[in-house]
């Protein structure tokens, strides 16, 4: 007869199974063992229960109570796995502690602004070296694909197909890969930026797209310094909703949509195809962006009042 599993071995199974599926879990996981150790260690026997989860979440006492609500999520999602093999596991309620994810609104950046933190990159110095080339070049590739900044940071030059303009964006946010095709105009500044980056560091060893002042990589850290020293400069950290690096690809979005709208085209299908692009793992997080935005919520009001009327209309002997 077949041992029980005990709690750690449960996660160790969970955690491979979702691993295989595309998800990373790397701090989910963490804490995840976390938990099995501690269940293990105060004795819990038998099926996972609400009240171990709770009891587990709260040990940080002076923590933010948005992370007692994440720890409890995350033991929730093994809990709901779990009951596959075990009926007698409790799924503990959702938000129990509070909503542990809050989506901030974004910022949708207008074409004044996109051409002004252009032209602040464009001064950085040394005005005549790669420095300010490089930030130019990458921000305008966030702008006019909405990659994540991760997936331009290490997109490497043998991705970055510059004759037929597609981008090969490898092992992003959930192991996934996808291909991405670039407009004309951006493909132009690639192919100069290249050319440029290759004349200042033609031995380098760094085979990432974009490099910096030294020759080495870029790291997220040193950007989001650099975007926050022009963000001051530009004025905006006193904005209600600060810019964000992220807020490039919700301006991305939220663009495409109001084109394809004002043009008639069908948003449903549509919004399948931006899906694809933007490398999202479910359609509701590409929805998202149309009620994220006031104009696009307006939009699905407008739709939802005309489906209204002609109902009505119907109705009408």
């Amino acid at each position: 007869m077949k041992s029980r599993q005990s709690i750690v071995e449960q996660v160790q199974e969970y955690l491979k199974f979702k691993r295989s599926c595309g998800y990373q879990l790397e701090a989910p996981g963490k804490e995840l063992m976390l938990f099995a150790r501690y269940a293990e260690q105060t004795g819990h026997k038998g099926p996972l229960a609400t009240e171990l989860a709770v009891r587990w979440a709260k040990l940080p006492k002076d923590a933010n109570p948005r992370y007692w609500a994440t720890r409890y999520d995350i033991v929730r999602r093994f809990a709901e796995y779990r009951f596959l093999f075990d009926p007698a596991t409790e799924i503990p309620p959702k938000d129990l502690l509070g909503p542990s994810k809050q989506r901030l609104s974004p910022h949708i950046y207008s074409d004044e602004e996109i051409a002004a933190l252009l032209q602040a990159a464009s001064q950085l110095t040394p005005t005549d070296g790669l420095h300010p080339r490089t930030y130019v070049t990458l921000f305008g590739l966030l702008v006019s694909t909405g990659l994540r900044i991760s997936e331009a940071l290490n997109l490497s030059r043998k991705d970055a197909d510059l004759n037929t303009g597609v981008l090969t964006i490898k092992e992003t946010k959930f192991r996934k890969s996808r291909l991405v095709p670039v407009h004309a105009s951006t493909l132009y500044v690639l192919r100069h930026y290249s050319k440029l980056r290759d004349s200042c560091h033609p031995g380098t060893r760094s085979k990432t797209f974009f490099l910096a002042e030294k020759g080495t990589s870029l790291n997220y850290r040193g950007v989001l310094y650099v975007f926050l020293k022009l963000r001051r400069k530009l004025g905006w950290q006193e904005a209600d909703k600060k810019p964000r690096i992220h807020d490039f690809r919700h301006t991305f979005a939220v663009r495409r949509l109001l084109k394809w709208y004002k043009e008639g085209d069908n948003l449903d299908q549509k919004i399948l195809a931006l899906c694809t692009y933007l490398g999202h793992v479910q359609v509701t997080d590409t929805y998202w962006y149309l009620s994220a935005v006031p104009e696009l919520l307006a939009i699905v009001s407008d739709k939802f009042e005309n489906f209204s009327i002609k109902e009505r209309r119907r109705d009408t002997p």
